[in-house]
């Protein structure tokens, strides 16, 4: 066999064994799931709550069943996510060990009584957005009101509808499927509204926002308001439920289970 021929063979295996190196898989389905900056993914099943760390590998596992159906996963601080449920209107901050941090909040008692979407913030802030009151509310640890914007219909001239939102860099990002990605200040001053719309899960890293829709992740770029589109694997086209990006690694969940990349192999 020539050398050149044997060469190429070579050069093929390593790149097949690279690439099997590069992706990790979380074996079974899942409810819910999110990561934090460091790259640690949190999944729900049912009502136990599983930690994996970089190598997919479990490190902590956790009943949540004293909550509710859990809605909502929030990772905002590594290793301390926060647990919602909206129909018991219970909230509730974990520890790097998934037990219980301070007390359940529970928000009908302290007078939020339709709270449909929440998230962490900075200083240990929460945001709620209020379907009665049509406001999003920005409370502190004891659930003090720091700010409300008041009615997004007076506000905005529509009915808003949003479906998940985001804290990043001082900046709250709300997801409106119908109308695009709503965003404020930390005081409640609605700022702008950025043009996606169809988002079926997004999240803000850096400069770029990160939006799955229909089936297809996108990237669209803050500063050039440029929208590029990022492949999925192949072997997982039609098959992603939900993605993230997170140190320059692809999550991916499946029904399958939870499929994780390297970004960059990716481009």
């Amino acid at each position: 066999m020539p050398i050149r021929t044997v060469l190429t063979i070579i050069g093929i295996l390593a790149m097949m064994l690279t690439n099997a190196q590069e992706r990790l898989v979380i074996e079974g389905g899942c409810d819910l799931f999110t990561t934090d900056e460091i790259g640690n993914i949190y999944v729900l099943r049912g009502d136990v709550l599983e930690l994996y760390d970089l190598k997919g590998a479990t490190t902590m596992r956790n009943s949540v069943k004293t909550f509710g159906r859990i809605n909502i996963l929030d990772a905002f601080y590594s290793l301390k996510p926060m647990v919602f449920s909206t129909e018991q209107g219970q909230l509730a901050m974990l520890d790097n060990t998934l037990s219980l941090q301070g007390s359940v909040l529970n928000l009908p008692r302290s007078g939020f009584t339709q709270v449909v979407l929440a998230c962490v913030g900075v200083q240990n802030a929460f945001w709620f957005f209020d379907q009665r009151e049509l406001a999003l509310i920005r409370v502190d640890p004891q659930l003090r009101v720091l700010a409300n914007t008041g009615r997004l219909d007076q506000l905005l001239g529509i009915t808003p509808s949003p479906v998940a939102m985001q804290e990043f860099d001082s900046w709250l990002y709300v997801n409106d499927p119908a109308e695009g990605i709503l965003v404020f200040d930390l005081f409640g001053t609605y700022a702008r509204t950025i043009p996606i719309k169809g988002a079926d899960c997004f999240e803000v890293r850096g400069n770029a926002l990160y939006y799955f829709s229909g089936g297809r992740l996108f990237v669209y770029d803050m500063r050039s308001f440029a929208i590029t589109e990022h492949t999925l694997p192949e072997d997982l086209i039609g098959k992603v439920i939900d993605v993230r990006v997170e140190r320059g690694r692809l999550y991916m969940r499946t029904v399958e289970g939870i499929v994780i990349e390297d970004v960059e192999t990716k481009r």
